[in-house]
């Protein structure tokens, strides 16, 4: 779903633009599958919604992808992107590389099985 995806707007719906994913973001999505992760694109959802959603061992998480390659302040979070951390009940984070990702999904499973 790329473009022309209807989202709702008031009574009416609004036609989405093509979302722009950060650099790393097919990376990070090509590693994790290799890893044994399900991964779904959530990329072109919109109103602040992550970019990712991972399920791996009957967890599931949802990643926001910044490039860490750009200055810290050009991986800011947007203002939907912080109302979307700010009321989400489950878990959510930012990842800047595939590494962090596999360890946030690793560390995960770790301390559950625990």
């Amino acid at each position: 779903m790329k473009q022309g995806a209807a989202l709702p707007c008031g009574n009416q719906f609004k036609m989405r633009r093509a979302a722009r994913t950060d650099r790393n973001h097919k990376e990070i999505v090509k590693g994790l599958r290799q890893t044994g992760c399900t991964v779904l694109d959530l990329s072109a959802v919109g109103n602040g919604c992550p970019d990712i959603m991972v399920g791996r061992a009957g967890y599931n998480w949802l990643f926001e992808i910044k490039d860490g390659e750009k200055p810290k302040s050009a991986r800011q979070l947007t203002m939907m992107e912080k109302a979307f951390f700010a009321t989400w009940r489950g878990n959510v984070q930012v990842v800047n590389s595939l590494d962090e990702a596999i360890k946030a999904v690793n560390e995960t499973i770790k301390i559950k099985a625990i």
